[in-house]
């Protein structure tokens, strides 16, 4: 069996809901679901779509790098919004890390996320 790797951000809700902010088993590496949070759970750039989607890409690049990977290594990413009509400003976010990468990606809206001020959660799954 191939050896996993979990890679924590420290927050308290990783213990308290029992995951893990990045798993890696052989050269598939899983990012969570990913908001725009600070480690106290203040939302980032609170109303604004583009805002919030660039700082979790960026959030996200940083977890991947931990876990040995980069942007490139992304074969799919998932978004999860509160207002599919604002697609255009979560995708200019999404489109200035992946333009040229070009995963597959699905969009789904949902009612609402953890955070009242949060737009868009985002999980994307790398291979090596």
């Amino acid at each position: 069996m191939t050896e996993r790797q979990k890679f924590g951000s420290g927050t308290q809700w990783e213990a308290e809901v029992g995951y893990s902010r990045v798993v890696r088993v052989g050269n598939r590496i899983y990012v969570a679901g990913t908001v725009a949070a600070d480690e106290t759970g203040t939302t980032i750039a609170p109303g604004d779509a583009y805002g919030q989607a660039k700082y979790i890409l960026e959030k996200i690049a940083g977890a991947l790098a931990e876990a040995g990977a980069s942007m490139s290594h992304v074969v799919r990413t998932r978004m999860f919004v509160t207002d599919a009509s604002r697609w255009q400003e979560f995708g200019r976010a999404h489109g200035e890390f992946f333009r040229e990468i070009r995963p597959v990606a699905t969009m789904v809206q949902v009612v609402s996320l953890i955070g009242p001020d949060q737009l868009i959660e985002i999980e994307v799954e790398a291979e090596l």
